[in-house]
């Protein structure tokens, strides 16, 4: 069963993107079955409620509750800001019903699972994750919530989320369950989330002489000045891309590290990074700042000529020469 609440419908319009073979042919080869899904099924308003009354009265099984989009709380704790159509119960209501019955639950995207966009700002609809308020345990469903398979919501992050990721989870689940220990500490999947999207980054020759894009359209490394934190953001993008092919930075955009909590308010510009003497503040993760400046002193010392001038440059200037 999946159901959207507070978001844009990205994370579905990313797992229709999913190829060879498509998800839907992918989950029926797994042995899954849809019972409602609204931008992809075809059952009217009336249809889906008796569904979803069902579920509750134990007279329809659930294996698996997929939440898209924030929970919207507002105002004032009532959750009138998204009721659910044709009845006058807010979805917060639903989820938290239907999440009682279901042995898997789990939030799809980051908005689902820690607030994401719907959360940004000020935050006028009061919107949460499933099981997380930004970084802090809680959210929708309350700490201490787990399924009926004794596991808290399973959050498969992302902005969108890969469709890949959501595809592998359910196939997970299906074929051997999935136990505590195949998550990690944001209850996030581990076979994704014990990569950081500077492994396999096609940059990674600038990053390693610290030679550094200036601008948008610049080949080299964007973590120095451009606001990237691929060293940080534990998802496999470079390693499992998007379309056979994608990534953000492949595409010349920064890492923004979408799959953790609070990523849409870094307090400052997403193509900016900040520093502090000209050291930036967001380090690779496990690097202490002394080796971080003495590393990136040397390596800036030893660049080739071909990748300091081709790192500011938005096509290759200098080939690699023959020895």
């Amino acid at each position: 069963l999946w159901l959207q609440s507070g978001g844009c419908g990205g994370c579905t319009m990313s797992l229709l993107c999913a190829e060879q073979p498509h998800a839907l042919q992918q989950l029926s080869e797994a042995g899954f079955t849809w019972l409602w899904h609204p931008s992809l099924s075809e059952l009217s308003n009336q249809a889906v409620i008796e569904l979803l009354t069902a579920i509750l009265h134990d007279q329809q099984k659930l294996d698996v509750l997929c939440v898209e989009g924030a929970i919207l709380r507002g105002p004032n704790g009532t959750g009138a800001f998204h009721k659910l159509a044709g009845t006058q119960q807010s979805m917060w209501h639903w989820v938290q019903q239907l999440a009682a019955k279901a042995h898997y639950t789990l939030a799809i995207g980051t908005c689902a699972a820690f607030g994401g966009m719907s959360a940004a700002g000020n935050n006028p609809t009061d919107a949460c994750g499933l099981q997380y308020d930004g970084h802090l345990n809680g959210g929708a469903l309350g700490k201490d919530y787990r399924s009926l398979a004794d596991l808290p919501v399973i959050n498969v992050a992302g902005c969108p989320t890969h469709p890949a990721w959501v595809l592998d989870t359910l196939k997970l689940m299906a074929w051997q369950g999935i136990t505590a220990a195949d998550l990690d500490k944001l209850a996030r999947p581990r076979f994704y989330t014990e990569h950081l999207v500077h492994h396999g980054c096609s940059r990674n020759e600038y990053y390693e002489y610290k030679a550094s894009a200036e601008k948008p359209s610049d080949l080299g490394c964007m973590m120095e000045y451009m606001g990237c934190l691929g060293t940080q953001a534990h998802a496999d993008c470079n390693l499992h891309t998007w379309n056979g092919q994608g990534s953000c930075t492949r595409a010349g955009y920064a890492c923004i590290n979408c799959t953790s909590p609070e990523f849409e308010e870094p307090g400052h510009s997403f193509l900016h990074t900040p520093n502090i003497a000209g050291i930036p503040i967001g380090l690779p993760t496990d690097m202490p700042k002394a080796w971080f400046v003495a590393l990136a002193s040397l390596s800036k010392a030893a660049t080739p000529k071909r990748v300091k001038t081709n790192a500011v440059s938005d096509h290759i200037v200098i080939e690699p020469g023959n020895k």
